[in-house]
């Protein structure tokens, strides 16, 4: 936030296939199944996306709920403690605990230490012949990383197994400073990023950008991508893309 003597400017860009925005720029929304938190709309519809991600900001004891037919529901815990309930099976998940709840589940949130929540909401793809999935509770702690293209500087984790009844993938991959994506990658998934620690250069469509903790990024179908982390800390986020599903005509 700046003083009102100095010059307003952003990081915040918007193109045909991309948008990068800093925290600052997020006003606080309200919205009803989460009365008492402090909501940050990410991505949605509007910006072209075809899923939905919020920043939720929970004091103590504020609650949460959410179970849809047709949507499936992924929660991050980015720090604090929260209370989740999936149907009637109750989990305790600190900072780094996640969860998918399937579509027609129900599920509540309650904040037992002030927490912050990143939620993805996606309409579930039906494939013909494949059960769905249960619900899915882990800490990333517990989910084994692996070195990308062979680069111990650089690991992934998939927090979602890549299963085909799954159509969401969330990963975190965490660089060391210095060590990079090793191409740019141009494919046909979508992405919802959120920086969790770090900073470095993220390129995205022609050009290189400066993001930081806290920063998000959209990023659309096809749209040029690549990262190189410049420290002085790794740099960890956390991405969601659309997975193991045939292409609609």
């Amino acid at each position: 936030m700046r003083q009102q003597n100095q010059l307003l400017t952003s990081r915040a860009r918007v193109g045909a296939r991309y948008a990068l925005f800093p925290l600052e720029g997020y006003p606080l929304s309200r919205v009803p199944l989460w009365p008492d938190a402090q909501v940050r709309v990410l991505a949605g519809p509007a910006l072209g996306a075809k899923f939905v991600e919020y920043l939720i900001d929970l004091p103590p004891g504020a609650q949460g709920r959410g179970g849809e037919a047709e949507i499936e529901t992924f929660l991050y815990v980015v720090s604090g403690e929260v209370a989740l309930t999936i149907e009637k099976a109750g989990h305790a998940l600190a900072a780094g605990g996640f969860a998918l709840v399937p579509p027609g589940a129900s599920f509540a949130v309650k904040a037992t230490t002030a927490a912050q929540l990143l939620l993805v909401r996606k309409r579930y793809e039906i494939a013909p012949g494949i059960e769905p999935f249960a619900p899915l509770v882990g800490q990333q702690d517990s989910v084994a990383g692996t070195a990308f293209n062979n680069d111990a500087g650089a690991q992934l984790q998939l927090l979602i197994p890549d299963e085909l009844p799954y159509d969401m993938a969330m990963n975190i991959f965490t660089f060391q400073p210095g060590h990079s994506l090793p191409y740019v990658e141009t494919h046909i998934m979508e992405h919802g990023l959120y920086v969790l620690a770090g900073k470095g250069l993220y390129y995205l469509e022609d050009r290189w950008m400066e993001v930081e903790a806290s920063d998000f990024i959209y990023m659309a179908p096809f749209c040029p991508q690549s990262y190189y982390a410049t420290g002085p800390v790794a740099t960890k986020y956390l991405y969601y893309k659309d997975v193991n599903r045939e292409i609609t005509l």
